[in-house]
């Protein structure tokens, strides 16, 4: 059986684990035999929960064929999972997203072509 390792916050473990009995463990328990070797038993496990926005989509292709994706998606749901890949979706912060920014603040490059075209259009109204 899988268990789950969770830092210490100060709580019982039963306070993390919704009471419906949603927790990935459980879900890989419920597996169909056959299905063993889900992607993310057979891969590294760091790829789901990468800060890489490109590890993050191979994670998410991975998923796309796992036969235990919408339960997977769901108890993620359920359970507001902070972050990682599940059931084919990224999370962050408790909330689907649909993709990850790299760390760092945005290149000024994209805001200099934003306003480039608006300021194109003053002066040719200008003239």
């Amino acid at each position: 059986m899988l268990t789950a390792t969770v830092p210490s916050l100060g709580g019982a473990m039963s306070e993390l684990i919704a009471p419906e009995g949603t927790g990935i463990a459980e879900l890989l328990d419920a597996a169909p035999v056959e299905s063993l070797a889900l992607p993310c038993r057979t891969n590294n496990a760091d790829l789901w929960f990468s800060d890489r926005p490109a590890e993050l989509e191979q994670a998410k292709t991975l998923c796309a064929e796992c036969p235990v994706r919408a339960e997977c998606l769901a108890g993620a749901l359920t359970r507001r999972e902070p972050w990682g890949v599940w059931g084919g979706e990224i999370f962050e912060r408790g909330a689907v997203v649909p993709r990850k920014r790299p760390r760092g603040r945005p290149r000024k490059e994209h805001q200099v072509r934003a306003e480039q075209p608006a300021s194109g259009k003053s002066q040719e109204a200008a003239a």
